[in-house]
C-alpha cells in the first residue's frame, strides 16, 4: 500500500508542496506528472487498438450507475450483464417504464464513469490515493453480487485481484501512478463514449420513447456532463497538485 506521511516530516516530493501532508495521507503527484498520466489515458481511449484494453472498464462503471441509483430509487436489481464485446444491461425487480425515477436510473448510465472518476479525483486532491483503489476493490466486490451469467463473471474478479495486487505489491510513487491513471480513464473514457454513442445509444432511444424528448437532447446532457467532470477532476487532479 502506499506509505502515509506524517504531518511535520518532509515527504521525498517536498519541493513540489508547499505544505505537508496531514497524517494518514499522501501528497498528489506533481502538476506536470499528473498531466503526463492524463495524456497517456487520452491516447489509450482515442487510440482504435488500445481502447479494447479499457472499454470493458467503463461498461462496469456505466452498469455499476445504473445498479446504484437504481438500488436508491427503490428499485430491485434483478441482474447486471457484460458481454466479453463490452456491452451491457442491467435488469430491475418493481421498476417502472416511466416516471422520474425511471428517467434518471436510465439517464445516470452515461454519466456513471465520469461520476466515479470525479469521486476519485477528489480523494487524490485530498491525499487519499489509497482509498481510491479500496473503495474501488468494495463497488466490484458488490457488483459481482449482481453479475448472472456473462462475462463479467471473469471480467469482475480479473480487475478486482488486479487492484488487490497494485495495493499489495506497486512500490510508493507507481501506486499512485496507476491510481492516476485509472482516473483520468474514467473521466476520458465518458467522454469517448458519450462521442461515440450519441443520439443512437439505447439509453437515449428509451428516454426518448418514455419522456418524448429527442435523443439528441439527452445526448448532448450527457456529453456536456462528461466534459465538465474531464475540467474539474483535471483541475483536482493537476493544478490542486
Amino acid at each position: 500500500m502506499g506509505v502515509a506521511v506524517w504531518a511535520g516530516i518532509p515527504h521525498a516530493r517536498g519541493m513540489h508542496a508547499t505544505h505537508a501532508p496531514l497524517a494518514g495521507t499522501q501528497a498528489p503527484l506533481p502538476g506536470g506528472e499528473a498531466a503526463l498520466v492524463g495524456l497517456a489515458a487520452l491516447a489509450v481511449v482515442t487510440i482504435p487498438f488500445l481502447w479494447p484494453l479499457v472499454e470493458h472498464f467503463n461498461v462496469m462503471a456505466h452498469e455499476g450507475a445504473h445498479a446504484v441509483v437504481g438500488s436508491v430509487m427503490g428499485f430491485g436489481i434483478k441482474s447486471v450483464k457484460l458481454d466479453v464485446e463490452s456491452r451491457g444491461a442491467t435488469d430491475y425487480h418493481r421498476a417502472p417504464d416511466t416516471g422520474p425515477r425511471r428517467t434518471l436510473t436510465r439517464f445516470v448510465g452515461y454519466l456513471g464513469p465520469s461520476g466515479f472518476g470525479l469521486c476519485a479525483a477528489k480523494l487524490i486532491e485530498t491525499g487519499h490515493v489509497v482509498t481510491v483503489l479500496w473503495v474501488a476493490i468494495m463497488l466490484l466486490v458488490l457488483l459481482l453480487f449482481l453479475i448472472r451469467k456473462s462475462f463479467a463473471i471473469v471480467s469482475v474478479p480479473a480487475v478486482i485481484a488486479l487492484l488487490a495486487f497494485v495495493m499489495r505489491h506497486a512500490h510508493d510513487g507507481l501506486e499512485e501512478v496507476i491510481v492516476y491513471g485509472m482516473t483520468w480513464l474514467l473521466l476520458l473514457s465518458g467522454v469517448r463514449v458519450a462521442v461515440a454513442d450519441g443520439a443512437g445509444a439505447g439509453d437515449a432511444g428509451n428516454l426518448r420513447r418514455t419522456t418524448y424528448i429527442p435523443s439528441q437532447i439527452w445526448a448532448l446532457l450527457w456529453l456536456a456532463g462528461t466534459l465538465m467532470a474531464v475540467a474539474v477532476g483535471g483541475k483536482w487532479l493537476v493544478l490542486r497538485s
